[in-house]
């Protein structure tokens, strides 16, 4: 005999149970189901409350130890009294899950969440059943089950969904030596084998503890138990399958007995009953009061699976799907779908939901004739459900649907069987929108698993096509006869845009969705594309199931030489520039005394020549580190930072020469606070939105850069190209100026030699207004290498250039230097007392003070001009 389980409360003035008892010599009445001779196997059992829908053993026998309370087992955050309380056994296998021999332990109860009510105080425990080993809870929007064994401090985890408000199955099973199994409504739902050590564990002193005090004052989160039953040994997986279809009154099939055994179609002889009438009413009823997107799947898996098995006619059937499919659109329109969808799982999971519900309409339409149809539309799907003879097809095919450029054929030879067909045929109208980001690792189409990067997403709507007996089709490609899926491609924007991209390559698969491993996997083993663009595709299939063309968009890549040798330019360039521009902050720190260095100009160069020397280093840096590793998303970061700051300082180096050669406005005082806030500080604010707003993009793809594929890219983009037609414009504008000044000069000396001022402008002003980044957008697949060869070239060199330019080669530098060094010879000399002649820009610029050149400068406005230009800036 077992031990006699008491139930009793912690505190005398709120007793709600009966006392346990023991039943002894009971005969147990026979009950058709072998599933409730698993549940005649249990060690302890609660039957508590009698609940429309769950089946409990009418009789138990004598090694059964039964409770009984006078309602459901309702819990709530607050400690308080017990319901349920087994006692103080520590040796128990129950209390201490350690105690357990090689046979292990299960515990199995049905279990629904109430809703929320109003929460004046966050409690420290959520929805939860708590014993001495063990702890079910639900918050935060999951499920979990913790398993403890104190000899050995090891814990044992699993999540799961949570149940709604309506009745779930959870059963947990647990062996040493296998760890803890979870399942949900009879199915394995998650696991943990191995466990961790753990010693902070729960509260030692209670043990099995299910609700506790009602405080009617405060309000929680609360729930219902139905049916806890605990097993001294872990149950197998056909066990617990017989146990809950037995329990929710379905029948069971067994891993080793084939489905189709049971399922075989004949004529229903039974008269249709209301018995679907009740779950079409709860339906309409339920559905208007929606809110959560992951409760609702819960409750439409809960009807699929409890749906009696007793015939329908077509006017049932034909509610009874529009109703199903018009619950599933709803929960399609819930804010909370969004997030859920994410998870490819859930809309799959969904997918097999309805095909279960209209398998079973199809098995159980009551056929009162030799063919019966009922099809219809709802914003979910198009849908059809037939059962019918063979011999009463008159076309030379079965073809769903009827019309439209979307379509499944069956050639009519397939249908060998002369017994009665049903076939259930689905084209859904939005589910394709949230079959996207597919890794090609997590399918089995074997071309796609070339580009792991590139993930699928569908191109087309999803189809289906179910039919028992299954058609007899052939199993080779190259034979007959074949199924014919014509998918008409709905492409969203994004999707158009980037297989219309010509740097891309596109791939299209006829996929179906595979579940013979309990989750739906792609795959395209069987079906071969035969014909199509990116209008449409037609495929020829073995096999019938959910069908979608799925699309794959490869970047197309330069051929292996090229990418060595555009990697050895940037390298060796990058370096080059970032010693260069060392150099030239260096140079205008040491000058900063002299006065023509001192100027604006050589400030935003300065400026400039720090943006893009830091970004340099930081590229060179970033080739170091693994994409999506932490150290790669904060250098993505940098590097945004500082390539739109560099961008920043070009803008300021545009707006600063058209200041000065076209416009006159401001003073140089009043302008710089303009210009340090435009060049540091605008380029932060577009960081710090796009971080807010897109952090997972940074250092996520092929390299640490902002991610191309959601877009995040536009941060940089887009104020890269607005600054580079801004600088087009001035340098333009700019360079009309000097070729009309140049025109005069020629008019007035006749030096020929002053229009090549006009190529030497344009190729001192390129390096500092950026616009060398035309070629990078020009350079955008792979058949424009010589773009990408000139991009790499001349951007990788901007620092050089800037060093060349504004630095070596300008005679104001040069002349500021001899300057400082003749300071610094006379300085060191014995002659530190002589008289230095003052510096200024007259000198330099080779004449005496109080003189000036007979022959016109290449930098002055013709003699016939009313003003004066300042081109001292180019």
């Amino acid at each position: 005999m077992r031990k006699l389980l008491p139930l009793c409360c912690w505190r005398p003035w709120l007793l709600l149970l009966h006392c346990g008892f023991q039943v002894h010599g009971a005969v147990a009445r026979s009950q058709a189901h072998p599933g409730f001779e698993v549940l005649a196997s249990a060690s302890y059992y609660w039957p508590l409350e009698n609940v429309d829908g769950i089946h409990e053993l009418q009789d138990t026998t004598g090694d059964i130890v039964e409770g009984k309370v006078s309602k459901g087992v309702y819990f709530k955050e607050d400690k308080g009294v017990t319901f349920l309380h087994y006692g103080s056994y520590k040796a128990s296998c129950i209390s201490n899950p350690a105690q357990c021999g090689p046979e292990g332990v299960t515990f199995s109860f049905f279990w629904k969440t109430q809703g929320e009510q109003s929460r004046p105080t966050p409690s420290a425990y959520g929805g939860q059943v708590i014993s001495n080993g063990f702890k079910v809870c639900s918050s935060g929007g999951k499920g979990s089950v913790e398993l403890y064994a104190r000899e050995n401090s090891m814990t044992w985890a699993a999540t799961f969904s949570p149940p709604g408000p309506y009745w779930t199955h959870v059963l947990f099973t647990w062996k040493s030596k296998e760890g803890l199994k979870v399942y949900v409504n009879g199915t394995l739902s998650t696991s943990d084998p191995s466990g961790k050590v753990s010693h902070a564990y729960g509260e030692p002193s209670v043990n099995l503890v299910i609700g506790s005090e009602q405080d009617q004052t405060k309000g929680y989160e609360n729930g219902a138990f139905d049916e806890f039953i605990i097993w001294e040994r872990a149950l197998t997986p056909d066990e617990i399958a017989m146990y809950f279809t037995a329990a929710v009154g379905k029948h069971v099939f067994l891993s080793s007995t084939p489905p189709s055994l049971f399922m075989t179609p004949t004529a229903n002889t039974v008269p249709p009953t209301d018995a679907y009438r009740p779950i079409i009413t709860n339906l309409t009823e339920e559905r208007k009061n929606f809110q959560s997107a992951g409760v609702v799947l819960n409750y439409l898996q809960n009807v699929s699976l409890s749906l009696p098995n007793k015939s329908l006619s077509e006017e049932t059937g034909l509610n009874l799907t529009k109703t199903f499919l018009k619950t599933v659109g709803e929960v399609l329109r819930l804010p909370s779908w969004t997030a859920v969808s994410e998870d490819s799982a859930v809309v799959l999971g969904l997918i097999e939901t309805i095909d279960a519900v209209l398998g079973h309409i199809s098995s159980n339409l009551q056929a009162s004739e030799p063919k019966v149809t009922i099809a219809g539309s709802s914003s979910m799907a198009d849908f059809s459900v037939a059962r019918l003879l063979p011999k009463t097809m008159n076309s030379s095919h079965y073809r769903f649907p009827a019309r439209g450029q979307s379509y499944i054929e069956i050639p009519h030879e397939a249908f060998h069987s002369q017994a009665w067909t049903t076939i259930v045929g689905l084209l859904y109208h939005s589910v394709h929108y949230y079959l996207s980001n597919i890794p090609p690792a997590n399918t089995k189409i074997t071309e796609a698993a070339h580009y792991k990067s590139c993930l699928l997403s569908a191109a087309s709507h999803l189809i289906s096509l179910e039919v028992s007996p299954t058609p007899r089709l052939s199993q080779n490609l190259s034979g007959s006869p074949l199924v014919t899926v014509h998918l008409r491609h709905h492409l969203t924007q994004r999707q158009y845009i980037e297989a219309t991209n010509e740097s891309n390559r596109v791939f299209l698969y006829c996929a179906f969705l595979d579940f013979s491993s309990g989750e739906g996997v792609w795959s395209n083993q069987g079906c071969a594309l035969t014909e199509g663009n990116l209008s449409y595709s037609t495929c020829r299939c073995t096999h019938l199931t959910n069908f979608a063309i799925l699309m794959q968009v490869v970047p197309l890549e330069l051929a292996l030489g090229h990418q060595v040798a555009l990697s050895s330019i940037s390298y060796i360039g990058c370096s080059l520039s970032v010693l260069c521009l060392a150099v030239t902050l260096v140079t205008f720190a040491v000058l900063s005394s002299v006065s023509t260095i001192r100027n604006q100009r050589y400030h935003i160069h300065a400026n400039l020549s720090l943006a893009v020397l830091v970004a340099q280093v930081l590229l060179l840096i970033s080739f170091r580190f693994e994409p999506g590793t932490t150290p790669c998303r904060v250098l993505a970061v940098l590097l945004h930072y500082f390539f739109l700051s560099a961008f920043a300082w070009m803008l300021v180096e545009g707006l600063h020469l058209y200041s000065m050669v076209i416009k006159v406005f401001g003073s140089e005082d009043s302008k710089r606070g303009y210009y340090y806030g435009m060049g540091w500080g605008f380029p932060l604010l577009i960081c710090i939105i796009s971080i807010v707003f897109a952090t997972d993009s940074y250092g996520a793809s092929k390299n640490c850069w902002l991610s191309l594929r959601n877009g995040a890219v536009w941060a940089f983009v887009a104020p890269a190209l607005f600054i580079i037609v801004v600088n087009i414009g001035i340098l333009i504008a700019v360079t009309r100026v000097i070729s009309q000044i140049s025109a005069d000069n020629y008019k007035i000396h006749g030096d020929p030699s002053a229009f090549k001022l006009t190529a030497k402008a344009v190729a001192v002003l390129l390096p500092i207004l950026g616009t060398s980044w035309v070629f990078g957008v020009l350079a955008v697949n792979s058949q424009a290498v010589v773009f990408q060869y000139m991009f790499a070239i001349l951007n990788s060199l901007q620092g050089f250039f800037i060093f060349l330019f504004h630095c070596l080669l300008n005679s104001e530098v040069r002349a500021a230097f001899k300057h400082k060094t003749k300071v610094w010879s006379l300085t060191s000399s014995s002659a530190r007392h002589a008289n230095v002649k003052p510096f200024s820009s007259d000198i330099m610029n080779g004449t005496r003070p109080g003189t000036g050149s007979t022959k016109l400068g290449p930098w002055d406005k013709s003699s016939h001009s009313a003003h004066r230009v300042d081109l001292s800036a180019v």
